[in-house]
């Protein structure tokens, strides 16, 4: 089942063109990886999906993406709920410089989900426990959450994600500052995550594309050179392009 459908998307930033005409249909609960060179559009795109681009002066779209079959760019979307359903990890973690517990219940009070103490410890215990962090951090929950290591850092930021209960996580190079450990920690919890959420990953590691995700999607110059599964990306791709990239010609 398609959980979001970009039919036609074409973003500019004032007169540039950055994405042309891009067409990809993401399936529920797999990992889609994009994937393409310096400013080919991939995080660009990933962050249409949420509409953070939206912030940007000079911004202008066309086209639809769908989510659920409702069209996100619709004038009456509310984009505040939108942004809790489709929830962001950034390339570089990004604790709030509060305690652990705080982080995880911050999204539930800001959005006025709910005052009520027990739900909220429910919430974070269940939350942290999503993320494989519970039980080192247990008993810690009121230390600063800067005290963390980078990578429990960013699983921090997934479970304050999870905390508002998002339909999708975008994750934004979210291994690009953590060593080769714990990028693998994360990437294995991105594969655990997938059996509840859509996760769509931008990255420039190849073989961490190939290794987490189930579907992959090229870009070059602001077009989708080709979307397929993964597998066939990476030893059988179809077009000339996408060969001379996954196998070191050009990039």
């Amino acid at each position: 089942m398609s959980k979001i459908v970009i039919k036609n998307f074409n973003l500019y930033y004032g007169n540039f063109h950055a994405l042309k005409d891009v067409n990809i249909y993401i399936e529920e609960n797999r990992i889609t990886a994009m994937i393409g060179p310096s400013g080919c559009g991939k995080s660009t795109l990933l962050r249409s999906i949420n509409r953070i681009n939206d912030i940007i002066e000079g911004v202008k779209t066309a086209g639809e993406i769908n989510i659920d079959g409702a069209n996100i760019y619709d004038r009456n979307i509310d984009v505040d709920f939108l942004r809790r359903s489709v929830g962001m990890v950034f390339q570089r973690p990004n604790p709030f410089p509060i305690s652990i517990y705080e982080n995880v219940a911050f999204g539930l009070r800001v959005n006025r989900i709910t005052s009520n103490k027990n739900i909220i410890n429910e919430t974070v215990e269940k939350s942290l426990k999503a993320v494989l962090l519970w039980d080192d951090i247990k008993d810690k929950l009121r230390k600063s959450a800067l005290t963390l290591t980078l990578e429990q850092q960013q699983r921090l930021c997934i479970a304050r994600l999870i905390a508002v209960a998002p339909r999708i996580i975008l994750l934004d190079e979210p291994c690009s500052s953590l060593d080769p450990v714990a990028t693998r920690k994360i990437e294995e919890l991105m594969m655990q995550l997938k059996k509840d959420y859509t996760i769509v990953i931008v990255t420039h590691n190849m073989q961490q594309a190939a290794r987490v995700s189930q579907d992959t999607a090229f870009m070059l110059l602001g077009k989708l050179i080709e979307f397929n599964k993964t597998d066939k990306i990476f030893t059988n791709p179809s077009e000339k392009e996408t060969d001379d990239y996954v196998s070191g010609r050009f990039g």
